[in-house]
């Protein structure tokens, strides 16, 4: 099989760290569709089209994310940048897939707070919604086919669903269980655990990686207490240093030193992503700290699923809006107030994430080929794929009956959502573009209303 005048078979040529900062910007600004489509993006052009990692490392980096409190996409992004261009890598990875995020929101958020209810806005809202529904659910397909290889998997992939689904038993349980199934799975009948167990090598499919299956760790990636103690170092130095200065400033109740510590036990309980952890900051910044209303955290939440970045970005926006709201540098400085919520709050839901990956990614490296470390994390993306599944139905839900079962059927939101998901799963569109022309639906039909 060849690609234009080039060998499926041949491996790619080595990447460039600044070629990979670029694609790593570029991901920033394109990362819709929150966990579930950020991560499919990446496999469709990390794994399929650019060859940069195999599938099979590509999914055992997956697997470990996910049991990883915080957002998995951003931190399956770091763990690639890492593996391929070491600890610069990881955190150019980190950052840029987070930073555009980050400005997108704080301009937005000014906006809204400044202007109100802008019906164009709406609008465009209104389409984008149906669409990052679609994409979800094409995100579900392309990952579930891919990891549920047998029928065990696809069964637990069903139970994590009707657990979460029907049965509201929170996320961090369905993890645990899945790796305990995986675990003893491994040493019962290890066949159906093993990542990739099932269907041919991904090389069959999409010709050999950079970071192929054999490919040893770079030694970077190589185990070291020396390493793991000062990477645990530096990044407390960060953080404490930070509490420190903000401490100093505003003292122990002043508003930004509260967002510095409160974003910081987020940071620890988001298991399950950032839907999982959303009851707490709502509890924190709307009953807490009364830093917003619970009709802004709402909207909030629709700003963050429909601009690039993680969708636990929202926690910027609630940043923003307490910084806003406290008056916290006077009542002429709003906008700097704001930014520096945002920025606080961003800064310690996120730090963390780059400590998980950079102390425990050589760790991963290590057992990537021993099958005893390796099931539970298949049993957990088994699981994970039903919880997509879930948010799915979750999106669906809200964007087709937004006041409920008792309310209007949104007809028009359904049918963009089945033109998005077709144009995706049958033309092969990019997600961006499809994105884009949503928007525009949502923005003329809102005119003819």
């Amino acid at each position: 099989m060849t690609v234009g005048t080039k060998k499926i078979t041949d491996q790619p040529a080595p990447v460039s760290f600044m070629e990979a900062v670029l694609y790593w910007l570029k991901l920033g600004f394109i990362s819709f569709g929150g966990p579930a489509g950020q991560i499919s993006m990446m496999h469709q052009e990390l794994v399929e089209k650019r060859r940069w990692i195999s599938e099979h490392r590509f999914l055992h980096a997956l697997n470990y994310t996910m049991v990883l409190p915080g957002p998995e996409a951003q931190q399956l992004a770091t763990y690639i940048g890492w593996l391929m261009h070491g600890v610069w890598g990881g955190i150019a990875a980190g950052v840029l897939f987070v930073l555009p995020s980050l400005f997108i929101l704080i301009g937005l958020t000014w906006v809204y707070l400044s202007f109100g209810d802008v019906p164009a806005v709406e609008g465009i809202l209104y389409g984008i919604k149906p669409a990052v529904t679609a994409i979800v659910v094409f995100a579900a397909y392309r990952i579930g086919s891919r990891a549920l290889r047998n029928n065990v998997l696809r069964m637990m992939a069903v139970l994590a669903f009707i657990a979460i689904f029907a049965l509201d038993i929170p996320f961090p349980y369905i993890v645990l269980a899945a790796g305990i199934i995986g675990y003893l799975g491994s040493r019962l009948s290890p066949e159906y655990f093993k990542a990739g167990a099932g269907h041919g090598a991904s090389q069959e499919t999409y010709g050999p990686a950079i970071i192929d299956d054999d490919t040893p760790p770079p030694e970077h990636a190589k185990f070291k207490w020396g390493r793991f103690i000062v990477f645990l170092l530096i990044g407390l130095f960060i953080g404490g240093v930070a509490m420190v200065m903000l401490f100093n400033a505003y003292g122990w109740q002043g508003t930004l030193t509260q967002m510095g510590w409160f974003f910081t036990k987020a940071a620890l309980v988001t298991f399950g992503g950032a839907y999982a952890v959303l009851p707490y900051v709502y509890q924190g910044g709307v009953e807490q700290y009364a830093w917003l209303t619970g009709t802004q955290m709402i909207d909030g939440l629709a700003l963050g699923e429909t601009t690039p970045g993680p969708l636990i970005m929202v926690v910027a926006f609630v940043g923003f809006v307490g910084g806003w709201t406290k008056e916290i540098f006077g009542p002429d400085s709003l906008l700097l107030a704001g930014a520096a919520g945002a920025s606080i709050a961003t800064l310690f839901t996120f730090l963390p994430s780059f400590l998980f990956i950079l102390l425990g990614g050589p760790a991963v490296e290590a057992t990537r080929d021993d099958v005893k470390f390796t099931a539970p994390l298949t049993g957990i993306t088994a699981a994970v794929v039903g919880v997509i599944l879930n948010l799915a139905a979750f999106f669906a839900y809200h964007v087709l009956w937004p006041q409920g079962f008792d309310g209007n059927f949104e007809w028009f939101s359904a049918l963009i959502g089945a033109a998005a998901f077709v144009a995706l799963f049958r033309f092969k569109l990019g997600i961006v573009s499809v994105i884009g022309a949503c928007a525009m639906f949502g923005l003329g039909y809102s005119f003819l209303l």
